[in-house]
């Protein structure tokens, strides 16, 4: 009698995850897993067609597995919007919160969430004052896609302290600390930093030593979004490194990039500093696919040396989607009156330029990462497009990688890194997140006019065996779940013997 499977996937091209070469395969699935895998051009028999409840014929597309968002800030709108059509068009089936120093929980709001916490919603939108809280609230939510979830350090420091323009003392930091051993505990996979944010930036290297010492026993790691991406990057690369050894846990480098004119062509000295940190200790980093960069309009960052494109005003709100330029000159301000009036605010920055994004995309250590802003009235394209743009862009329009590369940075090494079991490859036994594309039409159609845009080229999606995108539209199912750490992270970064 032939097994019976759920699903059937038929001839596929099959990419796994690994960075191994394309196979020729049929994938079956059954209760949430994949069952069985026939690598046709082995010899294996096809798996018989009667044997599953449903054939989706994969001949001419590519199998693989569903893409890990290693970057995102979607904490409060995988509970709030749990369709999560931005990432589920992309073949995007994990995502990994609580970036940037900023996340939902912990936190207990004294008034409006400090900048930059208030990228993540209004103060309706934190009502979790512990992990185990929004854990909770993720699983009642039922998001389209998996959610694995850091705790952001400058959360941490709004529910302890009564300004954030200073550091923490002794006893505000074992209060940190306890709150984040208490999310440990819960299943959340590490700390991240916001260093260069203003609602961080007086915290001290010895702040962030404290609070990361209980990292280590729990198999978790540091991401950080560096104390600076400009001129003084090195030395900020230098501070991470050094917190990652204090606590004898891996780092992740946030959206690594070169930012600011001063700054470009300096990506070959940045990958350098990386790799010798290599040698001693467990690092890896994460990028978008693009040369601009979107955050709150911050006012270190206003300059006239690149565009920069106001996407939402609280106070002005008909001046989004202008350029900060244009807005000043019509006030009769210089460009940092103009900002100062417009906040709090949002802005997309063109401060990059692609010889810097294309080394650091293409480094072996780098996983990639949207960092869209689901709450952003006119968003980055990256929310909807940074992973096609991977596929379709940069590995087969430009080559800069091969299409078993790209899909390794997107899936098995991000899986590995932040310790995401059973997940990140198409193995028998494994969780069956994966995506159904096209190789030959793959793109993103998301531009910074006209962001909200679905990609093209994504046949079907599968989270967790359930089918949940089809031809550019969402099926309905809601099969993601809260993914506690099960095992350290950050394996496939260990330092080389």
């Amino acid at each position: 009698m032939p097994e019976l499977f759920d699903t059937l996937i038929r001839g596929v091209t099959l990419l796994d995850g690994s960075g191994a070469e394309a196979r020729a395969a049929d994938v079956a699935l059954r209760a949430g897993r994949i069952a069985r895998i026939a690598m046709l051009e082995d010899g294996a028999d096809a798996i018989d067609p009667g044997s599953a409840a449903h054939v989706v014929q994969g001949a001419g597309l590519v199998l693989a597995p569903g893409f890990i968002d290693v970057h995102t800030h979607d904490d409060t709108n995988v509970v709030r919007q749990p369709e999560m059509t931005p990432k589920l068009s992309q073949g995007v089936t994990t995502v990994i919160v609580g970036n940037c120093g900023i996340s939902a929980a912990p936190v207990t709001l004294r008034g409006e969430p400090p900048d930059p916490m208030n990228l993540l919603g209004t103060s309706d939108a934190f009502c979790y004052p512990d992990f185990a809280a929004y854990a909770a609230a993720v699983q009642a939510a039922r998001p389209a896609v998996n959610v694995a979830a850091l705790v952001g350090h400058t959360a941490l420091r709004s529910n302890h302290m009564d300004r954030l323009d200073r550091t923490a003392t002794p006893a505000e930091i074992a209060a940190m600390r306890a709150q984040l051993q208490e999310a440990l505990d819960h299943g959340a996979i590490g700390l991240s930093t916001g260093l260069a944010y203003a609602n961080a930036f007086a915290a001290t290297t010895d702040e962030v030593l404290a609070l990361a010492e209980p990292l280590a026993h729990a198999g978790a790691l540091y991401a950080t979004h560096l104390r600076s991406e400009f001129a003084d990057i090195l030395e900020a690369m230098d501070e991470a490194f050094r917190i990652g050894r204090h606590a004898r846990v891996p780092v992740v480098i946030s959206h690594m990039k070169c930012a600011g004119l001063e700054n470009w062509g300096r990506s070959g000295e940045v990958l350098d500093a990386l790799e010798r940190a290599q040698r001693w200790q467990p690092v890896g980093c994460d990028c978008y696919p693009y040369t601009a960069s979107s955050s709150t309009l911050d006012l270190k960052q206003v300059t006239s040396d690149f565009d920069i494109m106001v996407t939402w005003s609280e106070p002005h709100p008909d001046m989004g989607g202008r350029l900060l330029a244009d807005i000043a000159a019509e006030w009769d301000l210089g460009l940092e009156d103009a900002a100062r009036r417009l906040q709090p605010a949002g802005a997309v920055y063109h401060c990059m330029e692609d010889a810097d994004v294309d080394r650091i995309l293409s480094h072996p250590a780098t996983v990639v990462g949207s960092d869209g802003l689901p709450n952003d009235p006119l968003p980055h394209p990256r929310l909807w497009g940074a992973f096609p743009r991977v596929l379709g862009h940069y590995a087969r329009d430009r080559e800069l990688f091969p299409l078993t590369v790209a899909i390794n940075k997107m899936t098995g090494l991000s899986a590995e890194r932040f310790g995401l079991a059973g997940r990140g490859l198409v193995r028998e036994g494994y969780w069956a997140d994966l995506v159904l594309f096209d190789a030959a039409t793959i793109r993103d159609a998301a531009s910074f006019t006209d962001p909200m845009q679905p990609a093209e080229g994504i046949a079907c999606v599968w989270v967790n065996g359930e089918l949940s995108w089809q031809q550019r539209k969402p099926t309905g199912a809601r099969a993601g779940r809260f993914l506690a750490r099960t095992k350290p992270a950050g394996a496939s970064a260990a330092p080389a013997q």
